[in-house]
């Protein structure tokens, strides 16, 4: 029995970026369904359900592709809430930004991120890092299964 194809989250409040990101997911063959969140505050009411996607039904994402500066709330603040909720924890996350900051790379590994890529400025090699994310968190990493428990976690 194949698993059902799972949604890619890409949280970007860049509309270019956007329009970039979208086309190389679908140049690279990735045929995973791709929902996009214009800022972190959208991305949670995506990520529990709620607003305009209470009615969604599908699985959590196979991967969230999250930028780091957006307007109401930003990536970290997404990505804590994300490691912070049992359902949400095991979904892996990239940061996906244009800050070279070390700052803003250790704050998000140490808040749980899977991945961090700086975005090149040069649309090519934009491009190209996309399929190569969309390639891997799509097809090639085995994600865990949904709400898996925390072996170090007490019951």
């Amino acid at each position: 029995m194949m698993a059902a194809v799972k949604t890619i989250l890409l949280v970007e409040d860049n509309a270019n970026d956007v329009e970039l990101t979208l086309a190389a997911l679908q140049d690279s063959n990735v045929s995973n369904a791709v929902d996009v969140a214009r800022d972190g505050a959208e991305a949670l009411d995506y990520l529990h359900r709620r607003g305009p996607w209470s009615g969604r039904t599908s699985e959590a994402p196979v991967v969230v592709l999250l930028d780091l500066k957006m307007p109401k709330v930003d990536g970290l603040e997404v990505l804590r809430e994300m490691k912070a909720t049992p359902a949400l924890r095991h979904v892996p996350v990239v940061m996906l930004t244009s800050s070279r900051e070390e700052s803003d790379l250790v704050r998000s590994y140490a808040l749980g991120a899977n991945a961090y890529v700086v975005k090149p400025v040069d649309f090519q090699k934009f491009f190209e890092s996309v399929q190569q994310l969309g390639v891997f968190w799509a097809l090639i990493n085995e994600p865990a299964p949904a709400a898996t428990p925390n072996p170090e976690e007490k019951p």
